[in-house]
């Protein structure tokens, strides 16, 4: 069995990279606008560069961090191929990154996905995690939540959940989805308390962390929202109309010694020429290919096990 590196603290990543498809398709659906007859003209050329300059971010950022990430979760992958290209023709392809991925019942086709260095975390297991429907529905058509258990060279268990929460759009009636995601996730978090574990949740939340559900949630689930303070401080992940907001956020256990970042990367931002200051560099704005990544900044947990 290969012997795991001393570990004391696991630095852990989370970034949301915009309808990050692949350049195939059946020819259907959502899928068939990102091909290059499609109306987003997403051609192999682009997927490998957008490839090399996520690759090419998350090495800047461990520059910062003093190290490569135990872990990186991702939001708006197309599928399990996306994060096989990442890993095998970029740089970071030298590296020990294995993937966790779970195909979703998303209605655009995107999921959510982790890798991690199998060199200082072992997989236990994993697993996709449904969110409950209402109104007659099994389940929603949303992004699953997927939680991997690792167990740490300190012999700690430690169980991460990776989110896409459902997004505002449709007003009001959107909420209770929301809820739903955070009923599900609560449940999790209470199933790895019961079991001793540690536990970080990581995530696209499609809310700022002052919104009105996430109080109940943290006291029931016996977890501290790190994005709250630097929301407070005015920091954000995304920007919309000149304004940061922070819909990015790491959750830990009550009582966690962790601290959460987030990552201005200096070529993946451009001006706002509408108002002042930068901006995300987006992979298309509108229908137009700008070149970048993500309308979101990545960000960063440093948790000491």
């Amino acid at each position: 069995m290969k012997k795991l590196l001393l570990l004391t603290t696991v630095s852990i990543f989370f970034w949301n990279l915009e309808n990050f498809f692949d350049w195939r398709s059946d020819g259907t659906g959502y899928d068939a606008v990102f091909t290059a007859s499609g109306e987003r003209h997403w051609t192999y050329k682009r997927f490998k560069k957008k490839c090399a300059d996520v690759a090419k971010a998350l090495l800047w950022c461990a520059s910062q961090e003093g190290g490569l990430p135990d872990a990186v979760g991702f939001a708006e992958l197309e599928n399990k191929f996306v994060l096989q290209c990442l890993l095998k023709y970029t740089i970071l392809e030298k590296l020990d990154y294995k993937i966790v991925h779970f195909e979703s019942p998303d209605r655009r086709g995107i999921d959510v996905g982790l890798i991690y260095r199998s060199g200082r975390l072992r997989l236990l297991a994993a697993r996709p995690v449904k969110v409950a429907g209402a109104r007659g529905k099994d389940t929603l058509r949303t992004r699953d939540i997927l939680v991997a258990d690792f167990v740490t060279t300190e012999g700690d268990t430690l169980t991460l959940a990776v989110n896409h929460h459902p997004s505002k759009f449709g007003g009001g009636d959107s909420d209770w989805r929301r809820e739903a995601a955070l009923a599900a996730l609560a449940g999790i978090a209470d199933s790895v308390r019961a079991a001793g574990g540690k536990f970080i949740a990581m995530g696209d939340f499609n809310d700022t962390p002052d919104g009105p559900a996430y109080a109940g949630f943290c006291d029931s689930a016996g977890l501290e929202n790190l994005a709250l303070p630097l929301a407070r401080k005015g920091l954000g992940t995304i920007r919309y109309e000149g304004r940061w907001e922070l819909i990015d956020h790491f959750y830990v256990q009550k009582g966690a010694s962790a601290q959460m970042k987030i990552m201005m990367v200096p070529f993946l931002m451009t001006r706002d020429n509408v108002h002042a200051g930068e901006k995300p560099l987006r992979t298309y704005t509108g229908p137009r290919y700008a070149g970048g990544v993500s309308d979101h900044l990545p960000i960063v947990l440093r948790f000491e096990i």
